[in-house]
This record gives C-alpha cells, structure tokens and sequence, in this order.
C-alpha cells in the first residue's frame, strides 16, 4: 500500500461510484408484492389497518413499519471528513458510505439526509420535523460549536440522537487508552494527556477519558492557538472553557513536555520530532488526523523504539475507526427502544472494545490479517473492524447499560438469547 495508504486511483474511485446504479445504496422491498391481494395488503385498504393500530398505540410503529430499525444519517455538510465545508450535496457520497457501514456490520437501516440548514436552529428544527420517521438520529460531519449545541437540544427527543464524530472517536480512544496503559503499566489515573484539536473529537475525547478515569487536572487541550488555558479569550467558546487548564504551558511543544498521552485530531505534521522526543518513557501517540496522521508511525520508530502509536489509518496497526463503534451503539439502542445514548451507554462501548481486544482473535480475522500480531500489545490494542464479535460484545453492553440507566423502554428478557439472535441476524 502508498504511502497515502490507497490501493485505487481516482478513476477507480469514480468508478466505483458511478457503475451500474449509480450510487451505494438503494430501497428494497421486505414484503411480497406480486399479486392484487398482496398490493391490497401493503396499501389500500389494507394499510388501513396499520395506522389504526399506531394511532391507538404509537410503540406498535416499531411492530408494524421500519421504524425500529431505522436510522437517519443526518448532514448539513458543514464538515465533512477532511473536506471541510462542501456543502451537504457533496457529502453526500459519505452519508451513503455510512448507510453501507450500519447495514455490513449491524443490520441498520439508514436513509441519508443532506439538508440545506447551515445553523444549528435549522438542523434541530429538520431532526425535530423527522423524528416520527426514525428510530434514530446519527448526527454526521456537522462543524463545532454547532454540534454541541445540536445534539444537546435534541435530547428531549424519544429516539436517540448520536453524533458519531464526537462520540464514535471517544468511544474508540478511550478503549485504545486503557489497553495501552496495560501494555506499558501505567494507571489511568496517572496519565499526563495532551490532546491537539478542540473540535467536536476532541472535546468528547477529552470528556469519555476523565469518566474513564483520566484527572482533568492531568489534561490538557490545545487549538490552532495553543494551550487552551483558563482565562484565555481569543478563540474561546463556552466547550472549550470546559476543557481550560490550569496551567503555565502555551504551546503544544510545552504541553507534550513529559506528556503519557499526545492525541491528535488535528493535522498532517501537527507532531515534531522534538516533541517526540520529549514525551514521557512509554508514551501513547493517537496521530489520528486522517488521511495524512499527525506524525507517521515510521517516523516515530526513527525517534524512540518505546512508543505505542495509534493512527486512523487501516495501513498502519491500531487503527482507530468509528465503525467498530456507531452501528453497535444503534444496534443496542434499537434493540431495547431507548430513548437516548447517554454516558453510560457510550462506557459500556469502550469497556466492550477495551475486553474484546484481549480475546484471543478468531480465524476469521487471522485470515483477513495474517501478517499480524494479534494478541495484546504495543501494535494490538484495539479490536479490528472485521472482528465480527464486535457486534455481540458492543451491541449487548449497550443494551444491558440503557437497561441499568432505566432509558430502554422495552427491555431484554434473556440477554444470552439476543446475542445468539444477533449472530442468526448477520448470517442471513
């Protein structure tokens, strides 16, 4: 693989977008509709009788449509991976990606929504206007502040609402964290962190890691600016003052001085060689700006042999990618109709991946990755994409914490029983 870790040209990616039914994504029937008595039966007057049972009992919804799984990947395109800006037209190709991502892994629905909203007011007013037709919101490649201040307003909604740019990142990170700690010996409530991007990964990585277990005294967080320190003003807002340090240190380079943990959500050569150099013994490097990391893993092998580097790249070991996230956290919601993914939910998430990773890994993913090591490790901390398990051990716990949390409205009975129902569910 280059070194931009692609096996295909442009051409070949518009290609694959274009061939055949242009597009990755399409509607497909569940139900017969062959004959007259089937056309009665999905519409007229059948139909009749459907909506009447959901008048009577709204939660029948989920007996009698698509509901209960179906999710909405919801975009105004404001920033879309690492294109910036482009609109919600031309991000539409990644909400479709994302649609193939809930189906491949975890048997979601998804219709892609690109909307013409570019404030905040206009996205919570869309998911407020669409929430009869979902059984859930995924929040996707939205700018900071405004994401916040999105999915906080729709909390009040009685499906959940995710934004997976926060809180897939965090998710993901913080089980890479506490693996990594076991690999070098260090505690969580030891760590030095220094986290360089203050957007919406950024802040929520910095939050999951201090209910993880990280001191927020221990933390510090950095923008195009520097240290985000308090009594700062220029380039403040009400999320960053959350993360505000005390501390003397202004640059990144001071911050990373005997630093544990240096987590990048930034940009390409955001991370020197010096403050490599300077991190603590062991030190955990997350460079997972994408598609070009912070610092390459090579790069830092040439500076120190002791260093643990994760990156979100699929060329490199530790990948760091949402997708063993987002479609089990709707899987486990879906499943138990919560109401909301909250904190509890979003732990149960990193603990899962945190446990799985020290599985003794499968044939099936060895077959994908023979190459590899994949035990424990410096260059095996987090569970791989592929690993199929990802969707019992995640979607479960996230089921069984909504449960505890009293969020899920129609619980599981027998929780052994559902997860051998999830396997049957990917087998189809």
């Amino acid at each position: 693989m280059g070194a931009t870790g692609k096996k295909f040209t442009k051409e070949e990616a518009l290609l694959y977008h274009s061939a055949g039914r242009p597009g990755k994504i399409e509607v497909i029937a569940t139900k017969e509709c062959k004959t007259q008595r089937d056309l009665s039966l999905a519409y007229s007057p059948g139909v009749a009788h459907a909506c009447e049972a959901i008048k009577q009992n709204p939660e029948d919804a989920r007996k009698y449509t698509a509901k209960g799984n179906l999710v909405a990947v919801l975009s105004n395109g404001t920033a879309v991976l690492g294109l910036g800006n482009i609109g919600p037209l031309a991000g539409k190709p990644v909400m479709e990606g994302k649609g193939i991502l809930f189906k491949r892994f975890a048997d979601v629905d998804v219709f892609d929504i690109e909307v013409n909203a570019p404030t905040a007011a206009d996205v919570i007013s869309v998911c407020r206007m669409l929430e009869p037709t979902f059984g859930g919101i995924n929040l996707e490649d939205i700018r900071a502040p405004e994401c916040f201040e999105i999915e906080a307003a729709l909390q009040d909604l009685s499906i959940p609402v995710f934004h997976d740019d926060q809180h897939g990142t965090a998710i993901i990170a913080g089980a890479a964290v506490l693996n990594a700690c076991e690999v070098v010996g260090k505690k969580m409530n030891e760590l030095k962190v220094v986290i360089n991007g203050a957007g919406a990964s950024g802040i929520s990585i910095g939050k999951h890691l201090v209910r993880l277990g990280i001191l927020k005294d221990n933390l510090i967080m950095c923008d195009t600016k520097g240290v985000i320190y308090e009594g700062r003003e220029e380039g403040m807002n009400e999320y960053k003052e959350e993360m505000a340090a005390y501390t003397d240190r202004r640059t990144l380079a001071e911050a990373a001085h005997g630093a544990d943990v240096l987590m990048g959500l930034s940009s390409k050569g955001a991370f020197s060689d010096e403050m490599i150099r300077n991190l603590a013994p062991n030190p955990i490097i997350m460079a997972m700006a994408n598609p070009d990391p912070e610092i390459t893993p090579e790069a830092v092998a040439a500076i120190r042999t002791d260093a643990i580097v994760c990156t979100g790249r699929s060329d490199y070991p530790n990948q760091v990618n949402n997708v063993l996230c987002f479609p089990f956290i709707f899987r486990g919601a879906l499943d138990v109709c919560a109401t909301t993914i909250n904190d509890e939910m979003k732990m149960a998430a990193s603990l899962a991946l945190s446990k799985l990773a020290k599985e003794p890994v499968t044939d099936e993913v060895k077959q994908i990755f023979p190459d590899e090591e994949l035990t424990l490790g410096r260059t095996y901390i987090i569970p791989k994409a592929f690993d199929s398990r990802a969707l019992t051990w995640v979607a479960s716990a996230v089921a069984q914490a909504a449960m505890d949390t009293n969020v899920a409205k129609q619980p599981i009975k027998d929780m052994e029983e559902y997860k051998k129902e999830l396997i049957k569910r990917m087998m189809k």
